[in-house]
């Protein structure tokens, strides 16, 4: 282990030499950046570190190679070696999930749920309308078929979370394509106990009739029954689509399993590749043998040039997803945010649903009587680094919110077990009582502005940083 942290030291001592040669600027942001990162208690629930074996291979001459298409089918010549990349990641993707078909070339989770849901419209309404139309394919259409078969695809009904119950964007939100391309409704949680009701859900969708179902989540603390979602999706004859980007790490990592693990029950499923699953920054789409045949026509169908050395990375990081150690850390991620929230609630806090039972907490700060964003601002002054985040039917809506969107697998990663995490939430707690909203220039109550008392952020940095030296991030890599 001596060896290969000397040999990671060096390689990127060398590389920010190589850089700076060309522009130094960017040397030093990339300096400063893993200096910010190390010294900050880092719970945004989207973020983690991912291992230098990823974050080097996806700095090599793959990034130079065009590859439209698949692999054994490609748009340009000389493509044998990504075909070996991407061969290599899908297997891994496919044995670490149990998946039917695996497709690695999304950019990002905005990008494999476009290809899920255009390969949806692919099999549901593009298909059988050509089967209708007569035509073997569609270069046999007019543009008067053409103009029909725009206005079939530009109909159909979607159903996902809404946005403020802990769905995301890309699940029918109006301003995202998601919300412009589909006739879309959104389902909520119960407004008493902010959980999921399946019966209302069922409900909806009777009414609704969706051709697409969205289930997953951005924001919701809790475990999702998939069973009971192919349920309602085979009773109002949806295709069930589930968007994991979030708990793709605790599904590979064995902490969802049965009803709770979305892949035996979905038709299609999504996910980035970092979050949770501590790889490269990217896009996943899994699918049933039905549905691969549309997927794999991401490219040219939604998406252009594959990122060949982003898909070489995806593999490195699925192969350390298939291990035991990842198994491991993974179940310590969902430990930790339990104790992640039993150490708010015993400090008074309010958290949405009451807890968790995955690896994020959403806590409410308006007990604090700040907004979403002003507790951000000033966790952020004491070196704890959050994001603001909607809560269910929040009064201050999407941009200041009312809530703190917090995560555990970033710290997990970095080797926090109970006590510093239990220790993180008496640290914010302290910042947030201390914390007072600030006024506008008119004299008004702001919803941004705040003031934090004196002193306190540089206790809180001082307490964080004898937690955060116990374990160093990236501990093999010296570049001073």
């Amino acid at each position: 282990m001596a060896d290969i942290d000397a040999l990671t030291s060096s390689a990127y001592a060398h590389a920010l030499e190589v850089i700076a040669s060309v522009e130094p600027r960017i040397a030093d942001a990339t300096r400063a950046e893993l200096a910010d990162q190390r010294s900050s208690l880092k719970l945004i629930a989207s973020e983690n570190y991912a291992s230098p074996a990823v974050l080097l291979t996806m700095g090599t001459w793959f990034s130079d190679k065009y590859a439209e298409g698949t692999v054994g089918h490609r748009f340009y010549a000389g493509c044998q070696n990504v075909d070996t990349v991407e061969a290599l990641a899908a297997e891994h993707a496919r044995e670490l999930f149990g998946a039917e078909y695996a497709y690695v070339q999304p950019h990002s989770g905005i990008d494999a749920n476009l290809v899920a849901f255009w390969s949806i419209l692919a099999h549901r309404v593009e298909g059988p309308w050509l089967e209708k139309a007569a035509a073997k394919n569609v270069n046999d259409l007019t543009e008067a078929d053409w103009e029909a078969l725009r206005k079939e695809l530009g109909n159909q009904r979607l159903l996902g979370m809404s946005l403020d119950a802990g769905g995301h964007l890309t699940h029918g939100f109006r301003p995202n394509i998601s919300g412009k391309m589909f006739h879309q409704q959104q389902y909520g949680t119960n407004p008493e106990t902010g959980l999921l009701d399946y019966d209302a859900l069922l409900a909806k969708a009777r009414e609704f009739k969706p051709l697409v179902l969205v289930a997953g989540y951005s924001a919701y603390p809790r475990r999702v029954n998939f069973a009971k979602m192919r349920e309602i999706a085979d009773e109002v004859g949806a295709t069930l689509m589930v968007d994991m980007a979030h708990f793709a790490g605790l599904v590979a990592g064995k902490v969802f399993t049965g009803e709770e693990n979305p892949v035996p029950y979905a038709d299609i499923v999504t996910s980035t590749t970092h979050k949770s699953l501590r790889g490269p920054r990217g896009g996943l789409v899994l699918a049933t043998g039905e549905l691969a045949p549309s997927v794999d026509r991401g490219c040219p169908m939604v998406l252009g040039g594959p990122m060949s050395h982003v898909m070489a990375a995806k593999a490195v990081a699925f192969a350390e997803a298939r291990t035991e150690d990842f198994q491991a850390y993974a179940h310590r991620v969902a430990e930790n945010a339990q104790t992640l929230a039993e150490g708010f609630l015993k400090r008074g806090a309010k958290l949405v649903t009451g807890g968790t039972d995955n690896h994020l907490v959403l806590l409410d700060v308006t007990s604090f009587g700040l907004t979403g964003r002003q507790a951000e601002s000033a966790l952020l002054d004491a070196g704890v680094v959050t994001n603001r985040n909607s809560v269910p039917a929040d009064p201050n809506g999407a941009w200041y919110t009312s809530g703190i969107r917090l995560g555990t697998p970033a710290l997990t990663t970095r080797g926090f077990g109970a006590e510093e995490f239990d220790r993180v939430a008496e640290l914010m707690v302290e910042v947030l009582r201390n914390t007072t909203p600030g006024t506008t220039k008119a004299g008004t109550p702001s919803q941004a502005s705040y003031v934090l008392a004196d002193g306190v952020a540089d206790r809180v940095r001082a307490a964080s940083a004898e937690m955060l030296d116990k374990h160093p991030l990236y501990p093999g890599i010296d570049l001073s």
